[in-house]
């Protein structure tokens, strides 16, 4: 039985404190941080990778902040797995989504989430933007991907509820996005305003099925997405996130979600480049949502949390939706034992097992598998492509654990060339060379699809090696579609240490391959379900 202790002491201004998350630059609180907490009573932080350096100076980072705030404060982080996470010094990197989706075991994957929010707990972190129920059937995507599960609605749905299920029970808030779908956009919403055109029977059927499939089992915390949906609100300026008849009408009414609506951060362009981060909170709030996210300039969260106290001193917002969304960020934070309750122990042997299990059983031989495994005879050259720079969601960090890395370890004779995801004349030119000098080729791809030159060197190297070339696609399946005449390809979704080790281990025959293709690539369908 939830009980509201101390909610009734909260002023006008702290409610409306609790209705924001905050984030702030360093791994220190920073005094603006501080007061942001203290005067305005802001209610939750968000953690990016500038502000962690490992598990214990979280831990130390997360304690400072809530000895500032009166009342427990949500602490949240999108940690993912796989491409998308903030920490990975004294934590286990489970999987993304996608390479789960490959697995297709919702027990491994609920445990994953279990193990995973235990190490989260245990550091002071009580909230996860995970996981994504987008349902990914654009090969266009630039933000979602492999942060889907896969194209197949009801596999999303299953694999989604089942890490919801994992982080409650490992104590903490699963916070399932991007509400109402981000899966069939060709538009990354940090940059611009994605539009989903779709009438509402195919939304109902694809898009909206993972949620409301969560939302039946009580799935605590929804975010919203910055994208527009021409079929449940009829102004093609208003995404979601600010859009009364898709929170209050589609999510709240017609769905039936009593759970904390938390918007996608306002900074993103979708809604800072459109009518701005306080206007958004003010419209966001009005609309439905509950948890306010502001994720880096102070000014902004400032203006935001008092556009909204204006706006509640004028009338627009009424006292009562004030306190109908801070009551229910309230309940939950008691109902996740934010004042005081023991915390699940985190067990990161059994961690590190469950890590290893998922990623073998990713690897995914999509044509080419009778080539496998690949001779020890003669010198394998290694063409690994990784990001050079950060963007708004993968925060890249050089891999050091590389294929050439783990084939050399397998004991093959192993020349390995890195090239960036838009390979320079340069890197081009010593892959060229060092392909030369081999019997076989092995290419890491990443992201090859949205990279002219990157493409460009897949099809002249394929062409050049007569057979012996072997492809992986370390990240999106789709980059295929660039040279489908390619004699073998293979998708890990990732390019974390543990799927490497995985991936090495398929390509020596030492492991067996397992994985069910999540997504259609040409004329490689997904696996169907119980194949």
């Amino acid at each position: 039985m939830t009980t509201n202790r101390g909610f009734g002491e909260l002023s006008l201004k702290q409610k409306i404190g609790q209705l924001f998350m905050c984030g702030f630059e360093g791994t220190e609180p920073t005094k603006e941080i501080g007061n942001l907490i203290r005067d305005y009573g802001v209610g939750g932080i968000i953690y990016f990778r500038r502000n962690l350096k490992d598990a214990g100076q979280v831990r130390e980072l997360s304690d400072r902040l809530q000895q500032i705030s009166e009342y427990p404060l949500f602490i949240a982080i999108d940690q993912e797995g796989g491409m998308v996470v903030r920490l990975e010094e004294g934590v286990t990197v489970m999987p993304g989504g996608m390479a789960q989706g490959a697995a297709d075991n919702e027990a491994l994957t609920r445990e994953a989430a279990k193990l995973s929010g235990a190490e989260l707990r245990e550091i002071g972190i009580n909230m996860n933007f995970a996981p994504c129920l987008d349902v990914n059937n654009n090969p266009q995507n630039p933000v979602i991907g492999v942060r889907s599960y896969g194209e197949d609605p009801k596999r999303v749905a299953a694999l989604g509820l089942a890490a919801i299920q994992g982080y409650k029970e490992g104590g903490v808030v699963a916070v399932a996005k991007h509400f109402p779908g981000h899966g069939d956009t060709a538009v990354d919403s940090h940059y611009a305003l994605p539009v989903v055109p779709h009438g509402v029977d195919r939304l109902n059927e694809v898009e909206l099925y993972p949620f409301h499939y969560a939302i039946e089992r009580k799935a605590d915390a929804i975010m919203t997405a910055h994208v527009v949906f021409p079929a449940f609100e009829p102004d093609s300026a208003i995404p979601a996130t600010r859009s009364e008849p898709i929170l209050t009408g589609l999510l709240r009414k017609q769905l039936g979600f009593e759970g904390v609506i938390v918007t996608d951060c306002l900074e993103m362009n979708a809604i800072s480049g459109t009518i701005g981060v306080a206007r958004g909170a003010v419209d966001a709030i009005k609309a439905g949502a509950d948890l306010i996210l502001v994720s880096h300039r102070v000014s902004r969260q400032t203006a935001a949390l008092e556009a909204v106290m204006e706006a509640v001193m004028t009338g627009e917002i009424s006292e009562a939706r004030i306190d109908e969304a801070a009551r229910r960020i309230w309940n939950l934070k008691q109902e996740q034992g934010l004042f005081g309750d023991e915390l699940p122990k985190a067990d990161r042997a059994r961690a590190a097992e469950v890590q290893r299990e998922l990623c073998e059983a990713a690897v995914t031989v999509v044509k080419g598998g009778e080539r496998l495994p690949l001779p020890k005879e003669g010198k394998t050259v290694v063409i690994w492509a990784e990001p050079h720079s950060r963007t708004e969601v993968i925060e890249v960090i050089p891999q050091d654990w590389t294929l050439g890395k783990a084939l050399s370890a397998a004991g093959y004779d192993v020349v390995e060339v890195r090239v960036g995801t838009d390979p320079t004349a340069e890197e081009a030119e010593a892959a060229r060379k060092a392909v030369s000098t081999g019997q076989r080729a092995v290419f890491v791809s990443y992201d090859a699809a949205f990279s002219e030159s990157q493409s460009g060197l897949i099809s002249e190297l394929n062409a050049s090696c007569e057979g012996s070339f072997v492809w992986v696609a370390s990240r999106t399946p789709y980059d295929l579609l660039i040279a489908p005449e390619a004699p073998v390809y293979l998708c890990t979704y990732e390019n974390k240490p543990a799927m490497v080790s995985a991936l090495a281990g398929v390509l020596s025959g030492e492991l067996a391959v397992k994985a069910r293709l999540p997504v259609t690539i040409g004329n490689y369908a997904r696996a169907p379900e119980g194949d």
